[in-house]
């Protein structure tokens, strides 16, 4: 239905800033949220950031004031903008969407590091 596609991943020293991208294709008209989640060496994948097709974002408390979601066209491409990134950021990072009636859809994964 949904294939996603994740990049702009990398290695970057902390305080710096990383910019990822989700580039959806497939019936993307269905698509009711996309979101980042994250996982780290020994610990639960977590949510990070997500928007719904109506605008509405909501962030990890971890994030918030440093990372930023956004879209374009219609939930197409989503982007996570990192800014102030830190060693605990570091993960590996996934696109994930919801479709109206509640099929979800992860894409491959893109590795974050901050180094210290």
């Amino acid at each position: 239905q949904v294939q996603l596609v994740e990049s702009g991943g990398g290695l970057v020293q902390a305080g710096g800033s990383l910019r990822l991208s989700c580039a959806a294709s497939g019936t993307i008209f269905s698509i009711n949220i996309m979101s980042w989640y994250r996982q780290a060496p020994g610990k639960q994948r977590e949510l990070v950031a997500a928007i719904t097709s109506g605008g509405r974002t909501n962030y990890a408390d971890s994030v918030k004031g440093r990372f930023t979601i956004s879209r374009d066209n219609a939930l197409s491409t989503v982007y996570l903008q990192m800014n102030s990134l830190k060693p605990e950021d570091t993960a590996v990072y996934y696109c994930n969407s919801v479709l109206r009636g509640g099929t979800g859809f992860w894409g491959q994964g893109t590795q974050v590091t901050v180094s210290s």
